[in-house]
């Protein structure tokens, strides 16, 4: 699964799902060995868990990145690889 940001010890994670279109645009939060799942569109925790201060900023991040999140969504979609996002 690529990395598409590490930040604060977190790493951000997306996959494709290609062939699978019942699942939202999400993408994989990992933190000190807890994992959890984001939906993209919009920003939600979907599975999973972070400690309250890391799910936080990744609440955060993923809303003021959303659009580049989308696009590495579509990216995957389509067999490309995603590009790198900024962490805050």
């Amino acid at each position: 699964m690529p990395e598409i940001s590490r930040f604060l010890g977190i790493v951000i994670r997306m996959r494709a799902e290609m062939g699978q279109r019942h699942h939202l645009p999400h993408f994989h939060a990992a933190y000190q060995g807890q994992q959890a799942v984001f939906g993209i569109d919009p920003v939600v925790l979907l599975a999973g868990s972070l400690p309250t201060r890391q799910r936080r900023l990744v609440e955060q991040w993923a809303k003021s990145h959303q659009s580049e999140l989308l696009r590495n969504w579509a990216l995957l979609q389509a067999g490309r690889r995603p590009f790198k996002i900024k962490g805050p």
